[in-house]
């Protein structure tokens, strides 16, 4: 699963993955970061969520990354916000009402990049990555957020041989994998959601599950 690929579905507008509503976890769990109204919050593979939207509204700085300029130029548009860009090699950056989206790939993001962020959202970043791109992409991240940073993580699971991804299943096995030898991996909540979402359900899952975790940094 290469650039070209995520690219290619937004052209085709094939956006499945979009959500058109606030995502009910974020709304819920959200408090339990605990953060000051102002700081700034990373959602990387942005998208157009208007999950940004709702952040945005508890106050807080949006540093949004995104692959596909046309993600981001729907976002903004339709949200009726006129953006100025910014060329910050190998970024573009669009800025409008407290929300900056970086546009290009989320593995040339850089320490100086983040060095204002307090919290990660991550509802639809790490289950649209395939299991070999997954440890780097957690690799990468951790290794570029500053000290003490939270994160709040969505992931999904089912049985892998069940359906080809995206969205790919994360065990809870995988998650200490990845993210245990440098943060704290604390789950909020863990729901059976395959009887209201019968588009699974059509592609012959048997078992989906939707899970909330809170990570916090152990970085000094």
């Amino acid at each position: 699963m290469n650039n070209e690929y995520w690219l290619d579905r937004w052209e085709r507008a094939d956006i499945g993955f979009h959500q058109n509503d606030i995502n009910p976890y974020l709304r819920e769990y959200w408090q339990a970061l605990a953060l000051d109204s102002d700081c700034q919050v990373l959602v990387p593979m942005c998208g157009k969520s208007r999950d940004m939207l709702w952040l945005r509204e508890q106050g807080h700085q949006v540093l949004g990354v995104e692959l596909s300029l046309v993600a981001i130029q729907t976002f903004f548009s339709e949200n009726n916000l006129t953006p100025k860009c910014i060329d910050e090699y190998p970024f573009s950056r669009w800025e409008a009402n407290g929300m900056h989206i970086m546009c290009g790939n989320f593995f040339d993001l850089r320490e100086k990049d983040l060095a204002n962020v307090s919290a990660v959202y991550d509802r639809a970043s790490l289950v649209a990555l395939p299991p070999e791109m997954r440890k780097h992409y957690a690799h990468h991240l951790v290794d570029i957020l500053p000290p003490a940073t939270q994160i709040l993580l969505i992931t999904l699971d089912y049985p892998p041989d069940e359906m080809p991804g995206p969205p790919f299943p994360v065990a809870v096995d995988e998650m200490h994998l990845l993210y245990a030898s440098h943060m704290k991996i604390k789950l909020l909540a863990q729901h059976d959601v395959l009887a209201q979402n019968p588009r699974f359900q059509q592609r012959g899952l048997s078992r989906l599950q939707e899970r909330v975790f809170l990570l916090e940094s152990n970085k000094k």
